[in-house]
């Protein structure tokens, strides 16, 4: 039902109406927070449907109060009793028509120009009459603004400001009864402030409420205020507290304040465990990533910090029991995984020999297939995944996002790792950020990628002999007195436990599963990743020749790139490419390092690009300096006329005079400071030097015009 002179405010923007008159199935509303705010006409049932589907709030009147005449000044006395006199007989006479929308305006001035007013001082006059409760104390002046705000109050026998709890009679101030209505108020304030990913606290909730329906409004330089109301006219905050616990729905507020995927990931209830879901080893493989907290250092140059590695593993639902891991600078991405992938059928005693490690077959037995493998779905979606599930018959299952814990056993088994590595290892990242004046931690990288990985395979020997706490041990286990370590899990399920425990060729299962790439053919071999190879095939039948240029699909092992793999159609069989001599120096290498020393070398040649332009630029223009210049002797040599024939007249004469030129100019002179000074001949007769130099030939006078020529010139560069 919807009454006369009720309150109610729009939950989306918080508008607050009041209803001045109900007319068959209409209603007259005025908002009671705009400065001047006439009539409007809407629908009861509409208005009915909101409040239904609480779309709007019916809240209680914030001008509803006591006001006692006493604690009024004269004037404000005054003021209400002229504003009440003038409603009272000009406007309540014409409600009808003031009412309507139609007509309204005409009537206003009317009533205006009896008044001898504006009409803007009726349409004041009439909103605070409307908007403040319809009575003659809605007549007073500024009555949102009253209390002297800013001004000293004059002391009395009664304490000003806010109430205490217990009043002077002994009794404790209750503040209002919480009706179905302020629980409406209480239960949505918490949906729009408190179910949201803003984060607010209870305090603050409370607040919005006060704020939101226990508050007078008012403007204070065109900013919007608020007062809120006396304590004995609000909910206290313990009112509050106790029906918010009534309301209170764990999960919704997790999911409306943090994340449904969080809910599901920290705090959903955990009523099973993983081996629940196994009978036996072999039914159910985790695998899962994660970035170590530590930097590594290049084996290629120590100096140089490459970044922190990436661990896969692989492990055993039933058992627990590690039986694949990858170490890499790939990924997390399919390729890190494949690489796990192939380590979980590896022989273990051959790959810690790698890694110079030595163990039996029974400290690590793990070499086979599962039926199912657990994993993310970034990395299981693609390729690769439909030749696991049709040529290898695994089920994959991909877990849904942010449900790592569906993973739980293996990512517990990562923060194991990486508190080891925090606690032994030089370059380790010992907290999440560095503050102004500790040491960076990644100058101390120590390790490369080749020996963080024999730490890992380390820690993974501790952990399958390790006891595993709160293991859901069964009853047959405790009768053969069994440790609950994952190897003896592992041999007991074997035993005694169906198991989905499979084999397969490794050479097959690289065949299916390790990444795949684009080789290309070429005379010097089969180029991939910048690196050569060569096959016997391939020399056989002449590709180098016949299909140079051509590209072919390869398989190729990151950790192995001494050899390349090209499959044959047929699935099974596949050609070996062997590492030529040219790339022999990256032999032993892992594929990660030698792409990070490629790109150190064209991050390096990139560098040098920029010097080798500005050469090339200098180079051109000292190369058009010198053609310049000799193009202008040459014009200036050339005064008179040419004809084309005298230019190219007696090349083989001008080219023997210029050769002589030259000779002369190049002799070498191996002790320039010793030359002796030619003797003068003396007649003995007349006592006569006597002139020996021989008559010069036509040529030699050419010689030395040229000579003489060559020499101005040079003497002009200088």
């Amino acid at each position: 039902m919807i009454y006369i002179n009720q309150v109610l405010q729009y939950v989306e923007d918080s508008i607050r109406i009041r209803v001045v008159e109900i007319e068959e199935s209409y209603v007259f509303i005025v908002n009671i927070d705009a400065h001047t705010s006439m009539p409007k006409k809407e629908l009861y049932a509409t208005l009915t449907t909101e409040i239904e589907q609480k779309k709007l709030l019916v809240i209680a009147d914030p001008f509803a109060r006591v006001v006692v005449d006493s604690d009024l000044t004269d004037v404000q006395i005054q003021k209400r009793e002229d504003d009440w006199e003038t409603i009272q007989k000009y406007c309540l006479q014409h409600v009808d028509q003031l009412l309507q929308k139609r007509g309204r305006e005409t009537k206003i001035k009317e009533i205006a120009a009896e008044l001898n007013v504006t009409s803007t001082k009726v349409k004041k006059l009439l909103s605070r009459y409307w908007q403040r409760g319809m009575t003659k104390n809605a007549m007073l002046p500024d009555y949102a603004n009253s209390g002297g705000k800013g001004k000293s109050k004059a002391l009395t026998n009664a304490k000003i400001g806010r109430p205490r709890r217990v009043n002077t009679s002994g009794d404790y101030q209750t503040g209002i009864n919480i009706t179905d209505e302020v629980k409406l108020q209480f239960e949505h304030t918490i949906n729009k402030y408190y179910r949201k990913i803003n984060n607010y606290s209870l305090k603050e909730v409370y607040h919005f409420i006060l704020r939101d329906f226990y508050s007078d409004r008012y403007k204070e330089k065109s900013e919007m205020k608020y007062r809120v109301w006396e304590e004995n006219r609000i909910p206290s905050y313990n009112q509050f507290y106790y029906w918010f616990k009534k309301f209170e729905d764990p999960k919704k507020d997790i999911q409306f304040r943090k994340s449904t995927k969080e809910y599901e990931l920290k705090h959903r209830p955990i009523l099973s465990d993983s081996k629940s879901e196994t009978n036996g080893p072999g039914t159910r493989f985790q695998i899962d990533a994660t970035i170590a907290d530590i930097y590594l250092v290049s084996s290629l140059d120590v100096k140089k910090v490459i970044g922190r590695p990436v661990i896969y593993a692989v492990l055993d639902v039933y058992s627990r029991i590690i039986t694949g891991i990858y170490v890499g600078l790939e990924g997390p991405s399919w390729i890190g995984a494949m690489m796990a992938l192939d380590n979980m059928v590896a022989d273990k005693v051959g790959f810690c020999k790698q890694y110079g490690i030595n163990i039996t077959p029974e400290q690590w037995p793990t070499h086979h297939l599962p039926e199912i493998i657990i994993a993310d779905r970034g990395e299981f979606e693609g390729y690769s995944v439909e030749n696991l599930i049709n040529n290898l018959n695994i089920k994959i299952e991909n877990t849904t996002a942010y449900r790592g814990d569906l993973k739980g056993i293996v990512e517990r088994k990562f923060r194991t790792f990486n508190g080891k590595v925090k606690q032994k290892a030089p370059g380790a990242i010992q907290k999440e950020y560095r503050e102004r004046g500790d040491q960076d931690y990644r100058l101390n990288a120590t390790l490369n990628l080749k020996e963080f990985t024999s730490l890992i395979i380390t820690m993974v020997l501790h952990h399958n002999q390790k006891i595993i706490d709160k293991y859901p041990i069964e009853k047959e286990m405790v009768a053969d007195g069994l440790v609950p370590t994952p190897i003896n899990l592992w041999n007991w399920g074997i035993q005694n436990r169906k198991g989905r425990l499979r084999t397969v060729d490794r050479n097959i299962l690289r065949l299916n599963v390790l990444p795949r790439g684009k080789a290309t053919i070429s005379r010097a071999g089969i180029k991939f990743k910048n690196l050569l190879y060569g096959s016997r095939q391939a020399i056989e039948e002449q590709w180098y020749l016949k299909l140079k240029n051509r590209s072919l699909e390869i398989v190729y092992d990151p950790r192995h790139i001494e050899k390349v793999y090209i499959p044959h159609d047929d699935g099974i069989d596949f050609e070996t490419c062997i590492l030529l001599e040219p790339s022999q120096q990256y032999k032993g290498d892992f594929l990660e390092e030698i792409v990070f020393q490629q790109q150190l070398r064209n991050e390096l040649e990139e560098m040098e690009r920029t010097n080798q332009i500005q050469l090339t630029v200098n180079t051109d223009a000292a190369l058009e300096e010198i053609i310049k210049k000799a193009a202008k002797n040459k014009k200036q040599s050339f005064n008179q006329p040419t004809s084309k024939k005298a230019k190219i007249a007696a090349i083989r004469e001008n080219k023997d005079v210029e050769k002589q030129l030259n000779r002369e100019a190049e002799k070498f002179d191996l002790s320039p400071n010793k030359v002796s000074e030619s003797a003068d001949v003396i007649d003995f007769v007349t006592k006569e030097k006597i002139d020996e130099t021989p008559p010069k030939k036509s040529g030699s006078r050419l010689m030395e015009k040229l000579k003489k020529k060559r020499d101005e010139e040079f003497g002009k560069d200088k």
